[in-house]
């Protein structure tokens, strides 16, 4: 099967959505695909690993974030389908580029991955707090509309987590498929500790080893939520000693820094790319906060769990939909008080919820099974077409 996959939201500098390109590319032969994925970039490059390719077609810079293009027509989508002549089609964008591929004439049936859920991200970040969400949905019905339009003229939806898929079922879509993602096998384990590496982290956050180690994960980016996050971990820090990690960076960087502004016990890192070291940085934490309730999948969380860390995570969402009973806490989403309490009421508890989070770390999922599962569906859905 040559599977096509349109891909506009990759960026060589991004983050959850480069790793997993990258994976499936490296996997695809494995499942007996021929895979190409088609993105955006700074000039025209192909990429070979095995069989895939992935093809950068020079384009636009996206203003809004650098690190990012953006197909400057539907002409350049189409035009490399029919070069490439697909036997199925991915498109991981539910925006312009979503309704290229629809449009497309070719035979071939697709898929619509939904790796953001844009209501979510962006629209309740503004308007949470002014107007309900249901409010919300019917002032962007449009949008709704949109999207089953595009539910009827593709052959499945894959949500990668329960709350994403509630809401698309909800919203009216008939072909979501749920998979979820899961972490690279083999990188993340709780055996990666090193108790040295937390004591240096907390002393590059002016602590002492007997400190609390909190980390982030993510990119600067407003849907992220870092400052409430430091706000929250700032106010929970009151009489405990308590250090925050954010590793990241990103379009938003400013408004990160503002908030961390003179307290010496958050600190920012810049992206590890070495993923055996950001294991071992992961792992050496003592729990993991996110902030963010607009995830599609919560890969970062995921990790955190397969490290042997407790998480603190927003009552909504994909990052909640990775919480289990004894495994973490939430707080209310978007509430930075709410999460210091939250915070200060784990800490007394990480011994107990640290032991368990080793304990389950083994189990969770892996990205090459979210990969079987994938490949597995595109062929039936291309067998039955066939078929008929």
């Amino acid at each position: 099967m040559h599977l096509v996959d349109i891909s506009a939201l990759y960026s060589p500098d991004g983050g959850g959505i480069r790793t997993y390109t990258h994976r499936k590319l490296e996997v695809a032969q494995q499942h007996g695909v021929r895979l190409t994925v088609v993105v955006p970039g700074a000039e025209d490059h192909v990429r070979t690993v095995g069989k895939s390719r992935l093809i950068s077609i020079k384009s636009p810079r996206f203003p809004l974030d650098r690190n990012y293009f953006y197909f400057a027509s539907d002409r350049i989508i189409q035009d490399a389908l029919a070069a490439e002549q697909p036997d199925f089609i991915e498109c991981s964008s539910p925006w312009g580029s979503a309704a290229a591929v629809a449009d497309w004439p070719g035979t071939a049936p697709r898929a619509l991955f939904m790796h953001a859920e844009p209501l979510s991200a962006w629209v309740y970040r503004y308007l949470d707090g002014f107007l309900p969400r249901r409010a919300i949905d019917r002032s962007f019905d449009w949008f709704w509309r949109y999207l089953r339009r595009l539910d009827a003229r593709y052959d499945q939806v894959i949500s990668a987590a329960p709350s994403l898929s509630k809401r698309l079922r909800d919203g009216g879509l008939t072909h979501v498929v749920d998979n979820a993602l899961g972490v690279d096998p083999g990188v993340f384990s709780p055996t990666r500790r090193d108790e040295d590496l937390r004591a240096r982290l907390l002393a590059q956050c002016g602590l002492p080893a007997s400190a609390t180690l909190l980390i982030g994960v993510g990119r600067h980016s407003p849907e992220k939520q870092w400052p409430m996050v430091i706000a929250g971990v700032t106010a929970a820090s009151y009489g405990r000693p308590l250090g925050l990690i954010i590793l990241g960076d990103g379009h938003a960087r400013a408004s990160v820094v503002r908030a961390v502004g003179e307290n010496p016990h958050v600190q920012l890192i810049a992206p590890v790319r070495d993923r055996a070291e950001f294991a071992r940085i992961l792992a050496s934490a003592d729990m993991m906060v996110h902030g963010a309730p607009a995830e599609t999948f919560g890969i970062a969380c995921a990790e955190a769990r397969a490290s042997g860390l407790p998480i603190i995570v927003p009552d909504e969402g994909a990052a909640y939909d990775q919480l289990e009973p004894g495994l973490g806490l939430a707080f209310r989403s978007l509430d930075a008080a709410s999460l210091a309490m939250v915070i200060a009421e784990a800490i007394p508890q990480l011994p107990a919820m640290r032991a368990a989070a080793v304990d389950a770390a083994p189990r969770v999922r892996t990205i090459d099974a979210h990969f079987s599962e994938l490949f597995a569906g595109y062929a039936s859905v291309l067998a039955a077409r066939r078929a008929a």
